[in-house]
């Protein structure tokens, strides 16, 4: 990515949204907007994988917490006119507006690359006060993002699954330089492999991405017919990616280096995995501890009772006290979810005292004997105002 795209692209517009945006509303957008531009949804639709590589593109930079200021920080010192030519001739105000171009290479040649697009990297390379500056070289990938959805035992457990994805990898003809087999890049000849040159400007020396070679280094002279010269292809590929024990809905998992392969050999971006866990049928969880909702009878919390209840790997006996009301949670320890560092959460079982809407006639005499024989203490306190403002 080049800084000129900072300058020039209008990230906030590619996603929707605006400049004042927070970062779930960004984060929400480009997911919208990924799903429905990604190539494996638009088979064949040239447009599609362009509208899919500008928004990837965007939520690049805006979704980095220090992308994103550095990229609002060169829009608005650029915009504000602060880089405009007033050169005095002959004592004389004038010029001509400084033109974006003049320090990333012209329009007509591509661009010049600042690895990163970071903005003190940029002015560092613009007023080099005659120093060569360090060399772009081949620009870094970008980042691929996909989701996957795993079972509730799986993500608990941890599992390996293979992931196949659709998107730009190295190409397999070329291995990457860009070059028509049987041949190799050679090295510039303009700014002899160090990817930039230097020009004065009036009172400055600006160094710049080489207009030769667009900063790489290198020239390739025939391009590979696979790749055109790029060094990487859209393809179908399979990772078998590892979900660690204890993965979390939400979770986001950084592959390095599994993302999209860079220019004509540059460094691959990265894979990001967004983990979606689906909902258990009698298990739910907070953080590490799982949680489970058992029912019991009325009989069983007023007298107690030895209660067997599943866990993932087996069952335990908890014991319900005599007197047990409802909604209290009891806890089998260390039967939760087994964190990296080897410790484990919780078990918590909340009990729910159920009330059956029919009891057969022996029940109801036995209840209406239990009635007579319990006192409502309970109540005791409400009765008394009863009694004061009746």
């Amino acid at each position: 990515m080049s800084s000129k795209d900072w300058i020039e692209k209008d990230y906030y517009a590619v996603l929707g949204v605006a400049k004042a945006a927070p970062a779930d509303e960004i984060k929400k957008a480009y997911r919208k907007l990924a799903r429905e531009s990604h190539p494996d949804h638009n088979p064949g639709d040239p447009k599609a994988e362009e509208r899919f590589k500008a928004v990837s593109e965007a939520y690049a930079v805006l979704g980095d917490d220090a992308k994103r200021r550095e990229y609002d920080e060169m829009r608005s010192l650029f915009g504000s006119g602060a880089f405009r030519r007033g050169a005095r001739q002959g004592g004389q105000p004038g010029g001509a507006p400084f033109d974006v171009s003049d320090l990333f290479g012209g329009a007509q040649s591509g661009g010049g690359r600042f690895a990163g697009g970071n903005i003190s990297d940029l002015f560092s390379s613009i007023f080099s006060g005659g120093g060569s500056g360090g060399a772009p070289g081949p620009a870094r990938g970008r980042d691929v993002e996909t989701e996957v959805a795993l079972d509730f035992n799986d993500a608990v457990r941890g599992v390996t699954l293979p992931l196949t994805l659709r998107a730009p990898g190295v190409c397999d003809t070329c291995h990457g330089n860009g070059a028509k087999p049987g041949t190799l890049p050679r090295t510039c000849p303009v700014c002899h492999g160090a990817g930039v040159t230097n020009r004065n400007q009036g009172a400055f020396s600006f160094s710049e991405p080489c207009r030769n070679c667009q900063g790489v280094g290198t020239v390739v002279d025939e391009k590979c017919p696979e790749c055109r010269g790029t060094g990487g292809v859209t393809k179908t590929r399979t990772l078998n990616v590892r979900f660690p024990a204890g993965v979390a809905d939400g979770q986001r998992i950084r592959l390095a280096g599994r993302g999209e392969p860079g220019e004509r050999g540059g460094p691959a971006g990265d894979l990001f995995v967004h983990v979606k866990v689906r909902p258990d049928e009698i298990f739910g969880r907070t953080g590490d501890d799982l949680t489970l909702t058992v029912p019991i009878t009325f009989a069983e919390a007023v007298l107690g009772t030895d209660l067997r209840v599943p866990t993932l790997d087996g069952a335990v006996t908890l014991r319900v006290p005599p007197g047990t009301p409802s909604g209290r949670v009891l806890r089998a320890r260390g039967k939760g979810v087994s964190r990296r560092d080897g410790q484990t959460g919780d078990l918590l079982v909340t009990l729910d005292v159920v009330v059956p809407a029919q009891v057969s006639d022996e029940a109801r005499a036995a209840l209406e004997t239990f009635a007579e024989q319990t006192a409502p203490a309970a109540r005791e306190h409400l009765d008394a105002r009863v009694r004061r403002v009746g």
